[in-house]
């Protein structure tokens, strides 16, 4: 690829000032992963890391400790009881809470999720967030029942802009900042989401992510600014300065926010992609690649770091005292707080979301605790300070760096939220200025892949084709985190003072004395001189939006389809690509003659306009300036390919951008052959002495259901117990009483892409030992996420047939579950066992099993 012309402009990462004998990375160099013996467990890993903390530096952090404020921190510690201590430490969500019991509490700080609302109410108005932060606010402040006045803090995802809030300014995603290159712009946005957020009355951003991405199959890729720690370690200390001021100027002023430096740590890096999972970077990789955000967002001054749900080493982060205590706050000097990430706390050995010593004693300062677990917790927490289990000097030491971030903010002195500066300014909200500078933001996130013959850009006085589900739905365009968790759900009119792509077309053409049409399906009716053709992901966020393999449209391939009806109609097709990440599509590429990577651009789709159209006398307006910040795969399995990896080999480079003039370099004729990982053909184990990751035996007996965290579970109509099969507790012995309907089954709270399974030809198999007779039919289920997506496969004849007290293998064909509809792209539960009679069954060894579905015992062919 030496023929490409990367003009990728070098960030200056020596200026943030470090002290200490650290390594730095300053170009993005990285080592390969460590080798992991096959066998080991993720509790070996844990115990086999190795701590080094000579390898983190300290930092030379711009806000300083306070006299005057550390003294006011002592005198209230003093006065404080244990109650109004862990009260402090304790953020549930606005579902959960009412306003009596902020007032009876007096909690430290609150949150809204993604997709809750004042109210509950989707389209509640700025004035309705105000309430709600003004109501909070007075309860926290009145001492009547909890005994202090204490003001509390509001903290949000506002994550491209106030991003819940109907009629907010939406930003491009992380993924295409991270390709403008460009940490002045990301000053001012952070700056103009302060602002919008200020508005409503919340003090708090969950922002900014810093993860370093190294495979694209990660739900949260477009989070990332860049597989590369350059990046991202400017980036990281540009919006904390732009959302909380710089530390020498207006810090935490009147139209600033607290900005939260997350996730803590190394939660781009897991294993396959998957949300959550496991991270087996070297000590060095962790800080070389992961903690450069942290690096740059620290040295800014953040004031939170948010703790993260992924493993180092098999050990959870929120039990992490090397990572949260040792690392960032005796060595890198944080002063600030930790707060949990979303029930992160319950994900320890251990724990549970109500009950978690460990956490705190590990170094987290605020339990993020959404659902009405917040209460036992409190109450367990306080229980545990009685008895010693939590050290008193712990929980000081919280309350101090809690009460030291709301002191530096102002939050005693300001006035309420519905009374400050720019509360209640609600034509801040989307103004135009604001609006203006995310479409630039825009235009300059968009890269260049294909420009056969210079088609781009487009004079806007000829017939110009929009086609593509993407050309007209902001929502799409936006993507996850957009008023909705997952993004989903929302309609253009959900967006008031936003601008689909096609609108921005139209706008640009009809005063050009052009001719726009829109058809979605490409279905025109005069035949246009060019197609524009807007397509890609549909819109998710973390868990649901993992996948297995970079194959955009595998199994259904309508957006090619569309490219190849216009190409086959002899017009000329530019490709604008929706994507949260890169993606494998060799043959959309081949198909389109010229191809753009607009990535999740926001609520002014006018900027894509901007750029691929001239003006009307013809003159480029803007050009390209977007450089790729995540390698571009070269196959479907090509999924960890990071600029400086050994055996470095992407369809296109890191840097990679075409401007207009540039030599095309991409041929029409790609390879199309769809790769296959090598472990293709190897087992997916959901079940061998325990439930596997991401999976959770759940029961449900009637309308009830339950997890399982001990030997021995009833619920209604069904038990669960452990047994011994060849070694202690390897199988589950399941009882069905007969009384109710009942199961028992392998879920995941998220989807899980097993699409490879039924590409496979797998079965699903199991050991079973039948230990009495069923009174009723027995069936094996399988869930996905949709609509109708819970489908059944009869094995009661099968069952029948086997000898009693005999272990014999169950096969089912996975085609008898995706014929009737089941998609496995997006599969929550792959393994259900339900009767509504009575019977004893036993199970061990769940699997599926590449290439038997054949010959499994239940075949569909």
């Amino acid at each position: 690829m030496s023929k490409l012309n990367i003009k990728r402009t070098k960030l200056n990462l020596v200026s943030l000032a470090l002290v200490g004998t650290s390594s730095i990375l300053l170009s993005g160099c990285n080592q390969p992963p460590q080798e992991v013996e096959e066998n080991s467990t993720p509790a070996t890993k844990a115990t086999e890391t190795q701590h080094n903390l000579d390898i983190w530096p300290v930092l030379e952090l711009p806000v300083k400790k306070d006299p005057a404020i550390e003294q006011k921190i002592t005198d209230m510690i003093a006065t404080m009881t244990l109650e109004q201590k862990v009260a402090q430490m304790i953020q549930p969500e606005i579902r959960d809470i009412s306003i009596a019991d902020m007032r009876k509490y007096g909690f430290g700080s609150y949150l809204n999720g993604g997709g809750a609302f004042p109210n509950d109410d989707k389209h509640a108005t700025p004035a309705d967030w105000i309430k709600l932060a003004e109501d909070m606010y007075q309860a926290s402040m009145e001492d009547s029942e909890d005994g202090i006045a204490i003001p509390t803090m509001w903290g949000t995802d506002a994550v491209h802009g106030h991003n819940n809030v109907i009629g907010a300014t939406l930003f491009p995603h992380n993924i295409g900042l991270g390709a403008a290159n460009n940490p002045e712009l990301l000053e001012q946005i952070a700056a103009i989401t302060a602002t919008e957020v200020m508005v409503t009355g919340i003090d708090w951003v969950f922002a900014p992510t810093v993860a370093v991405v190294r495979d694209d199959r990660w739900g949260r890729a477009y989070e990332g600014y860049s597989e590369d720690p350059e990046i991202v370690r400017e980036y990281s200390a540009a919006i904390v300065k732009g959302l909380q001021g710089a530390a020498d100027k207006d810090f935490l002023g009147d139209s600033r926010v607290i900005s939260t430096v997350k996730h803590f740590l190394g939660d781009g890096g897991t294993e396959n992609g998957d949300d959550q999972g496991n991270n087996l970077a070297s000590e060095q990789e962790l800080f070389d690649i992961h903690a450069q955000g942290y690096v740059g967002g620290l040295s800014a001054g953040s004031q939170s770091v948010m703790a993260s749900f992924n493993s180092w080493h098999g050990e959870k982060n929120h039990g992490s005292k090397y990572l949260l205590t040792d690392v960032l706050k005796t060595k890198m000097g944080f002063d600030g707080f930790v707060v949990g990430d979303w029930n992160g706390h319950g994900q320890i050995p251990g724990c549970t979301n109500d009950n978690c010593s460990q956490t705190i004693n590990a170094g987290l300062d605020i339990f993020m605790v959404p659902t009405d677990a917040w209460k036992p917790l409190y109450e367990n927490t306080i229980a545990q300070v009685e008895s010693g289990e939590i050290p008193m000097s712990r929980i000081d030491d919280a309350v101090s760096r809690i009460l030291r971030v709301k002191l530096r903010a102002g939050l005693f002195d300001k006035p309420s939220p519905a009374n400050r500066p720019v509360s209640g300014k609600l034509e801040l909200i989307g103004a135009d200025e604001h609006r203006a500078v995310a479409r630039q933001a825009v235009r300059e996130s968009l890269v260049l892949l294909k420009n056969n013959d210079q088609l781009l850009p487009l004079k806007p006085n000829q017939k110009i084709l929009l086609a593509g589900d993407a050309a007209d739905n902001i929502g799409k365009q936006s993507g996850g985190w957009t008023i909705t968790w997952q993004g989903t759900g929302n309609t253009n009119a959900d967006f008031p003072g936003g601008t689909s792509i096609f609108a921005g077309f139209e706008q640009a053409v009809t005063t050009a004395g052009g001719d726009i049409e829109l058809a979605i399906d490409g279905e025109y009716q005069n035949k246009p001189d060019v197609a524009v053709v807007v397509f890609g992901e549909e819109p998710y966020a973390e868990g649901i939006g993992d996948i297995d393999n970079l194959e955009y449209q595998r199994g259904n391939k309508k957006d090619l389809a569309l490219l190849k009806k216009l190409k086959s109609d002899g017009i000329p097709v530019v490709s604008v690509f929706i994507s949260g990440r890169p993606m494998w599509v060799n043959a959309e590429l081949n198909a389109s003659d010229a191809f753009v990577a607009a990535w999740l651009p926001g609520s002014e789709g006018q900027g894509i306009a901007d750029v691929l159209l001239t003006d009307s006398a013809g003159t480029t307006q803007h050009d390209f300036v977007g450089k790729l910040s995540f390698s571009w795969p070269k196959s479907a399995t090509q999924t960890t390919v990071n600029r400086n990896d050994d055996n470095y080999d992407p369809l296109l480079p890191y840097g990679f951008g075409l401007t207009y003039g540039d030599e095309n370099v991409l041929v029409d004729d790609l390879d199309e052959t769809v790769a296959k990982f090598a472990d293709a053909d190897q087992p997916l184990v959901l079940f061998e002495h325990a439930e596997k990751a991401p999976w959770a035996i759940n029961l449900v007996s009637g309308d009830q259901s339950t997890g399982v965290n001990s030997s021995i579970v009833e619920l209604g109509s069904i038990k669960l117990q452990t047994m011994d099969k060849d070694v202690q507790e390897d199988a589950r012995t399941i009882t069905f009483a007969g009384t109710e309907q009942a199961m028992v089954s392998l879920r995941s709270n998220f989807v899980e892409d097993l699409r490879n399974y039924t590409e496979n030809d797998s079965a699903l198999t199991l050991l079973v030992r039948k230990d009495q007779e069923f009174s009723e039919k027995v069936y094996l289920q399988m869930h996905c996420d949709e609509a109708d997506c819970q489908k059944q496969v009869d094995i009661t004849s099968v069952i029948k047939g086997f000898t009693i007290h005999e272990w014999q293998e169950l096969s089912v064909d996975l085609k008898c579950f995706s014929e009737q509809g089941l998609n496995f792209a997006r599969v929550n539960m792959p393994f259900g066992i339900a009767t509504q009679g009575s019977g004893v069954v036993s199970f061990a060894k769940i699997r599926m099993v590449p290439n038997q579905g054949a010959t499994a015992k239940i075949t569909c062919r």
